[in-house]
């Protein structure tokens, strides 16, 4: 027993070692890229006005510093709308890129995750400004706000290389976790029976997947990822999860725009909702990733 035991730890910490290389490289250049463009981004999506939502997804999808969080700081300031901040949150995928990245994922897949995030991104923010404009019949009141980015957050002020550090140890860490706990489930129960599991089940696989994706932390799309790379978790469910995945975003949203709390639980409503139907059309339609 204590043989077996041994085996799976060492098989979980040599496959989370052997990615270590991989994931510094990548977010040493993630966060030389933030350092070096980050205030600009802010500024961009600041001046997006109506093409807010578009513009939002887009930058959504490329991994960077505190990037959800800084938009709900934005959105609280009355800064951009609603849409625009939804689109932000479907479009960010967290962790899923560097992990994708070392686990040597082909590259069109990652580019049709990546598409899939940034349309669904795009298509629900401004269905969101319009049923805003439309329902609630109320404008964006735009003002100032001086607090853009919480410094707890991104840790913008530790520089490139002890950021890039931080991150990796980090996600090192939960991924030799995870991996542990899918090595030792994996050993104990076929794999045929894992993949008829309930996280495979049309519908229900996206509801779980997509509650799992709100929790406001980077381990959900460490899970996520790593799950689907094993086979656990199916392709609809998987997207549903990183979809409604906006890390630490959700938590300054609550935060910053506490004042409003029926508003921030409705975005939320609509962004679980949203995820898991593109999940369960995902699923539905012959569209392989």
């Amino acid at each position: 027993m204590l043989e077996f035991l041994w085996d799976i730890i060492k098989e979980s910490l040599l496959d989370s070692i052997r990615l270590v290389p991989f994931l510094f490289l990548t977010y040493l250049i993630m966060e030389w890229l933030e350092h070096r463009t980050g205030s600009r981004t802010l500024a961009v999506i600041r001046r997006a006005g109506k093409a807010g939502p578009l513009i939002g997804s887009v930058l959504g999808i490329f991994p960077q510093c505190g990037f959800a969080a800084a938009a709900s700081n934005l959105y609280a300031g009355g800064l951009i709308t609603a849409g625009t901040l939804t689109a932000v949150f479907l479009s960010t995928s967290d962790e899923m890129l560097p992990i994708f990245i070392s686990e040597a994922v082909p590259v069109l897949t990652i580019l049709k995750i990546l598409g899939l995030k940034l349309f669904i991104g795009a298509v629900s923010g401004f269905a969101l400004d319009f049923l805003y404009r439309k329902l609630v019949r109320r404008e964006i009141r735009y003002k100032n706000i001086h607090t853009l980015c919480e410094s707890a957050h991104c840790h913008c002020e530790e520089g490139v290389f002890a950021s890039a550090l931080r991150h990796t140890i980090q996600i090192t860490l939960f991924i030799f976790l995870i991996t542990l706990f899918l090595n030792g489930l994996i050993a104990g129960i076929p794999r045929e029976e894992l993949s008829g599991s309930l996280l495979n089940v049309p519908v229900a696989g996206e509801l779980i997947a997509g509650l799992l994706g709100l929790i406001p932390n980077c381990a959900a799309s460490v899970i996520l990822t790593q799950m689907y790379l094993e086979g656990v978790l199916g392709a609809g469910a998987m997207l549903t999860g990183l979809l409604t995945g906006a890390g630490v975003g959700i938590l300054v949203l609550f935060r910053m725009n506490k004042r409003h709390i029926k508003q921030n639980v409705g975005m939320i409503a609509f962004i679980y909702f949203v995820s898991v139907l593109w999940g369960v059309l995902l699923d539905i339609l012959p569209v392989a990733l």
